[in-house]
């Protein structure tokens, strides 16, 4: 009776391992990729990594977002394999505040941020008290603020997130007003400049529109901070699935479309 007991017990165990082999090896053989990503520049970009995932068999569903909330929210609950939207610092902010778990699988590129306006020539044309927009999610706010604090125009602390209550230094009384980050192209007519992310001002077409004010540097560890991060699941990162992404993505093929197209607006970091 034990022996039987024994063996039966043996058998179970055995079925679950098979079951488990299955499962790694369903995983394995999983040919299906689905990514979400911002309309511009990060679904042009990844038209051109898709070419080479689909040279290596898989089926590759690149999903539009317009916003920075539902791809992080669609790959959270496993809806998708990776986004590719988002600074890193973004994201980190993201899985504080929305408790995801969310890691960068790889940098593939940066989106210098700028001052843009329609009816001032230079920075120097600012009036006293002008209306300034920036974003008003905690990252990119804080990030808009370093960057109009880089003209000298303004005084910010060097660390930490900061607010328009945190300057301390703006001699010219200049005013700040928060907007969603999408929206901020929109805005030009109603304010004096606006401080927008790269691949906003892209959508926009704002380098043949508007005036272009100043350009935000991309060097030494804004190039960590700033990069457009492929992410991912945490406990998906080490998939081959997810190896082959990360090398469609830091190929030769997309650096040199990123540099032949962009001109600069959007500059490779890997």
């Amino acid at each position: 009776m034990k022996k039987r007991v024994f063996a039966l017990a043996l058998a179970a165990i055995l079925a679950l391992g098979c079951v488990g082999c299955g499962a790694k090896q369903a995983a394995d053989n999983d040919k299906k990729i689905l990514i979400g990503v911002s309309p511009v520049p990060h679904k042009d970009i990844t038209e051109v990594a898709a070419s080479a995932l689909k040279e290596k068999g898989y089926e590759v569903e690149i999903v539009e977002y317009t916003d920075y909330v539902q791809p992080n929210t669609a790959l959270e609950e496993g809806e998708l394999d990776a986004n590719y939207f988002q600074t890193l610092g973004y994201m980190e902010g993201q899985n504080a505040e929305r408790d995801m778990h969310l890691i960068s699988a790889a940098s593939v590129h940066a989106e210098p941020m700028g001052i843009y306006a329609k009816n001032i020539a230079d920075l120097a044309s600012l009036p006293d008290g002008a209306v300034i927009a920036i974003p008003n999610d905690t990252d990119n706010e804080g990030r808009a603020l370093r960057v109009f604090a880089e003209t000298g125009l303004i005084s910010v602390p060097a660390e930490g997130d900061i607010t328009p209550a945190d300057i301390t230094e703006n001699p010219h009384n200049f005013k700040f007003q928060e907007i969603e980050a999408g929206g901020l192209p929109r805005m030009l007519d109603d304010v004096d400049a606006a401080i927008i992310n790269g691949n906003y001002a892209l959508e926009a077409d704002l380098g043949n529109t508007s005036n272009v004010l100043y350009i935000e540097e991309i060097t030494g560890e804004k190039i960590t901070l700033r990069g457009n991060v492929i992410a991912v699941k945490d406990g998906t990162q080490d998939s081959q699935k997810i190896k082959d992404i990360i090398e469609a993505f830091q190929s030769e093929e997309v650096k040199n479309y990123i540099n032949d197209t962009y001109a600069g607006a959007v500059i490779p970091v890997f």
